[in-house]
């Protein structure tokens, strides 16, 4: 008899990504040759400015973190970090709300925890 209120204690702590996740998602970001920089990131949810490298909260979403970024030499790079589906969305979908909560939210997206930007090599002039 306890073995299934232990259970339903128990996804009712764990059943949510809006409960658990932030809504922020804090992504180190570096440049593939190790150079410093700036870059503009943004999803449907904001838009950041920073320099590089940094470890930079950015919003939750659904849709991929595009960049654009300048050396401090003035190369650039162009790009998007994509966004996954956490698997927390699952406990939620099926003990909480059905997901709907983490849909409207995007609490249940995740961008990875550290994401290098490639970036072309300097060319040397003579």
């Amino acid at each position: 008899m306890k073995t299934p209120l232990i259970l339903v204690a128990t996804m009712s702590v764990v059943g949510c990504a809006t409960l658990t996740n932030d809504a922020m998602d804090p992504i180190a970001l570096s440049f593939s040759d190790g150079s410093s920089g700036s870059c503009k990131l943004e999803n449907k949810r904001g838009i950041w400015s920073t320099d590089i490298p940094i470890t930079i909260p950015v919003r939750r979403s659904d849709d991929d973190l595009r960049y654009e970024c300048k050396t401090k030499d003035g190369r650039e790079a162009l790009g998007m970090i994509p966004s996954t589906l956490g698997a927390k969305i699952v406990a939620s979908a099926v003990f909480i709300d059905f997901g709907i909560t983490d849909a409207i939210t995007d609490k249940h997206r995740d961008y990875p925890a550290s994401y290098v930007i490639p970036m072309a090599a300097k060319i040397e002039q003579e």
